[in-house]
């Protein structure tokens, strides 16, 4: 092996813990990023059920497609690794507002919930696929 194949090894093979890691962070990660595409795409064609959820939470359904747009904006900036720490932060934002409209119409504990787990499921999966995240949290307990 030239000194340059294990110069590049670790960059190349990432260790069998880590890939695992990986792995199933993206798993976690696609869960969300599925679902809230095919939610986004139901607003954009406005089927009966979308219809019906806007007509019951109070909002015209003339917003179903912005909200759509929006979602699937920040979906995909939650998909590139690159901005994927700031897709989870607007996911969060847009989760919390999903949440507030289940709260103010008094939905069922489920309908609540949902959105939470949803956003679990963003935070744990790019906790477990974005080293800077798992970087930044760790130097903050170290420092409490």
């Amino acid at each position: 092996m030239s000194q340059l194949e294990r110069r590049l090894t670790p960059a190349i093979a990432p260790t069998t813990r880590a890939s695992k890691r990986l792995v199933v962070g993206r798993i976690i990660s696609a869960v969300p990023i599925l679902f809230l595409t095919f939610d986004a795409a139901i607003k954009l064609v406005k089927i009966a059920p979308v219809v019906d959820a806007f007509a019951q939470l109070g909002y015209s359904i003339a917003l179903a497609p912005t909200i759509g747009v929006l979602a699937l904006v920040c979906t995909a900036v939650y998909a590139i690794p690159r901005t994927s720490v700031f897709g989870a932060v607007v996911l969060t934002g847009y989760l919390g507002g999903a949440i507030a409209s289940q709260v103010r119409i008094g939905a069922g504990v489920f309908s609540v919930f949902f959105p939470i787990i949803i956003g679990s499921l963003i935070w744990t999966g790019l906790y477990l696929r974005d080293n800077r995240l798992r970087v930044l949290l760790a130097d903050n307990r170290a420092s409490s």
